[in-house]
């Protein structure tokens, strides 16, 4: 069995036997969502006079930077990617894979690993992206053989060379992709435990014993496959968007957090972090230290201007659209990830209220809206259509719909389900509010449900607005899709809540107890 030893107690041990050690960097990024350019502290678009202030992160150029400079203090190095490059600007709504493609060949990439949002456009897009990339991309735990678009483009794992030492990656995606995006019916997602045990066995009888893991799974998910199986030095992850850091007060766990042997990171999201692992295996291919910290991208890393200059004329055709000032914020509209699908957030009170202002006279009393649907917050002052589009990036219409109250009980249980892995099933809502209780099993944690001011009647037909992934069974609302007089063809969310904005200008955020925690 593979073990793990602190640093000092490494060195003790190998005392002599430093020619048996192999040093591997291993550089990741997760959850990029097309966030080409900088962006500013609420994870949304920065002004060129805001990076010129030094209050901005991220961005290609300055990723390729802080890349070119790592792989210099290495000796051996790769770079991966934890998933969901695609979705959450104007760039990929654009230009789809294409630009991503372009930016990752820049930077070196060595393989990724497929993310939900990879599949938001079905698989034609990301078999396109696929034939554009100079490097592997992986999914493990899917069955893609009856899919024609990606039979035979889809490995499960691979094995790279670096340094003279051979190097097992196995991708994993979330295994409810087929409720979180477009896969299509031809597509099947699995266990990840036993998929990523299946190739650790495959590649340890190949003979590769440095094993890693590209996860697009979740921290939580990443700390049960590393319990769970055996083989695994290292879980590159995604999906939860969660910063391991050993110095950030915001830190939801230490950088790597070990399980076992295995050594798990992450690096938050939208390149705001680029990860810095450095793992020393001995001979046998054990891991004897696992060392690093997310490398933070701010003013300090000096931008590539060849790849400023190419963003900005990748922008070009972006800029009519994105800069066009629709309405104004009296404060800043909190949309984070950590705010929406946890509890009432300002941004979900703000689209709930739009949604259901916009049908409200077709005899709609309720309105639904996805947190993991929400993608950024908005800064106090102007806003533009572009920050809009970064809230709301996926295209969605309105749905208008009835069901009865229990089928409404029932999505709220759904919605809190996974309220502890920050799921984004998580429901914001206008014209109904409930109760919440965490400690109680999933099923049975909703209460004090009420519409319009009285008691939920489970029998009652209510009318209902949500957006049409929701409405589809998206996130497991899985009760929405036989619902009655269901149309999804409403005009786009990102359209209803800017125009929302503009008729109550200046909109003013504000929370009123809709949703409480008990």
């Amino acid at each position: 069995m593979k073990r793990f030893l602190s640093a000092t107690a490494a060195l003790a041990v190998t005392t002599g036997m430093a020619a048996a050690e192999y040093n591997l960097t291993i550089l990741h990024t997760n959850d990029f969502h097309a966030r080409f350019e900088p962006i500013s502290r609420f994870d949304s678009g920065c002004s060129g006079e805001d990076d010129a202030e030094g209050k901005c992160f991220g961005g290609s150029a300055r990723l390729v930077t802080a890349i070119a400079d790592a792989k210099a203090r290495s000796d051996n190095a790769i770079l991966v990617d934890g998933g969901d490059q695609f979705q959450g600007t104007l760039f990929y709504t654009y230009y789809k894979g294409a630009l991503a493609a372009e930016m990752m060949n820049k930077m070196g990439y060595d393989a990724m690993t497929v993310g939900n949002h990879e599949f938001d456009d079905g698989p034609e897009v990301l078999r396109g992206f696929i034939d554009a990339v100079d490097f592997p991309v992986l999914m493990s735990n899917a069955d893609v053989t009856r899919e024609p678009l990606l039979a035979e483009t889809l490995p499960k794992s691979v094995v790279i060379e670096r340094g003279g030492e051979r190097l097992g990656l196995i991708g994993l995606t979330p295994q409810d992709t087929d409720e979180l995006a477009s896969p299509g019916d031809n597509i099947t997602f699995s266990d990840p435990v036993a998929a990523v045990q299946e190739q650790v066995d495959l590649l340890t009888a190949d003979g590769v014993n440095k094993i890693i893991v590209l996860s697009h799974s979740g921290y939580g998910v990443d700390q049960r496959v590393a319990a769970e199986t055996t083989g695994v030095d290292v879980i590159v992850g995604g999906h939860s968007n969660s910063l391991l850091s050993n110095t950030n007060e915001d830190a939801v766990g230490p950088y790597p957090t070990m399980v076992g042997d295995t050594a798990i990171v992450q690096a938050y999201a939208y390149g705001k972090f680029l990860g810095e692992l450095n793992v020393t295996f001995d001979d046998a291919g054990a891991v004897i230290s696992a060392v690093g910290e997310p490398l933070i991208m701010d003013a300090t890393v000096t931008a590539d201007e060849a790849t400023v200059a190419r963003i900005v004329e990748a922008a070009l055709p972006l800029d009519e659209i994105r800069n066009a000032v629709v309405a104004d914020a009296a404060g800043a509209i909190v949309g984070e990830r950590d705010a929406c699908r946890a509890r009432e957030c300002e941004m979900g009170n703000l689209i709930a209220d739009a949604m259901l202002a916009r049908v409200q006279d077709q005899g709609i009393e309720i309105a639904l809206q996805n947190g993991g649907g929400i993608r950024a917050s908005i800064d106090a002052g102007e806003v533009t259509k572009g920050e809009v589009l970064t809230v709301l990036p996926f295209q969605n219409t309105l749905s208008t719909f009835k069901v009865t109250g229990a089928t409404i009980v029932a999505a709220l249980e759904n919605a809190v389900s996974q309220h502890e892995e920050g799921a984004g099933r998580f429901l914001q809502v206008a014209g109904i509010s409930y109760a919440f209780d965490v400690s109680q099993p999933a099923g049975s944690r909703i209460s004090d449900v009420m519409v319009g001011g009285a008691p939920i009647d489970l029998e009652k037909l209510y009318g209902v607005v949500s957006n049409d992934y929701v409405r589809n069974g998206g996130d497991g609302f899985d009760m929405f899709k036989t619902a009655q007089e269901a149309y999804d063809f409403g005009p786009d969310l990102a359209d209803v809540t800017a125009e929302y904005m503009a008729a109550n200008a200046p909109y003013t955020p504000y929370l009123d107890g809709r949703i409480t925690a008990k």
